[in-house]
């Protein structure tokens, strides 16, 4: 039976010279907002949404040649490394369409890149299949929190190092004019293991199968790299 396809949303890439990649480019203007010298929050808030938590050490905004604004990170656990996020690859918006088009475009240049979390969305046109909901209670217990809905373990911690499961209301979230709602797995360092940019799709096989003993679903995730813009 074939699987299901789903999309990777976020992608979040670190190395100790990300910043290289764009300092000194005709393409690129890059932003400080906080630094030992520089704070300015209300530019990262307005930029992103989120605020400027404590442990984001420094944080640099890089404005690109086709209006997007990404966010630049070095985060205290790992001072020596920053980390370049991409974040609602898949989306319903135009926004969308020109980071997965950003992200394309620099490909070659992102490869030796160590991948430290990856979001994969799986969309339903109306409610969770409650079969899913069914085997996600099987040894999880949902927590709701604001307009989320997180699936964790008993022996899961507030956070989590390898991943986090959960549901929300993706045409909320959007504002989309019709019923969406996304279940969401978000695997982070210590399951990734340190995997480059360059080999992202050896790992989709080990998520995928990951989505499947979670949710009873067969999935097969997208390459980013030969979507249809």
């Amino acid at each position: 039976m074939r699987g299901k396809r789903v999309n990777i949303d976020s992608l979040n890439l670190s190395s100790e010279t990300m910043e290289a990649v764009f300092i000194h480019h005709q393409d690129y203007s890059i932003e400080a907002v906080k630094s030992r010298s520089v704070f300015k929050p209300k530019v990262w808030s307005a930029a992103f949404g989120k605020a400027l938590t404590k442990n984001i050490i420094e944080a640099k905004i890089i404005h690109t040649y086709l209006g997007l604004t990404l966010p630049l990170k070095t985060l205290a656990p790992t001072p020596k490394s920053q980390t370049l996020e991409f974040a609602g690859l898949q989306g319903y918006n135009e926004r969308s369409r020109l980071l997965v088009q950003h992200l394309q475009e620099l490909e070659s240049r992102l490869q030796y890149t160590k991948v430290t979390r990856l979001d994969v969305a799986i969309d339903f046109k109306g409610n969770i299949p409650k079969s899913i909901i069914k085997a996600l209670c099987r040894i999880r217990t949902p927590l709701p929190w604001k307009n989320t809905t997180y699936y964790k373990t008993a022996k899961e911690k507030k956070t989590n190092p390898f991943m986090d499961i959960k549901i929300y209301d993706k045409a909320l979230h959007a504002k989309l004019d019709y019923p969406l709602y996304r279940l969401e797995f978000v695997f982070k360092s210590k399951y990734l293991s340190g995997v480059l940019l360059k080999d992202i799709e050896t790992v989709h096989k080990k998520m995928e199968k990951t989505i499947k003993k979670a949710t009873g679903l067969s999935v097969k995730i997208e390459s980013m790299f030969t979507r249809v813009s």
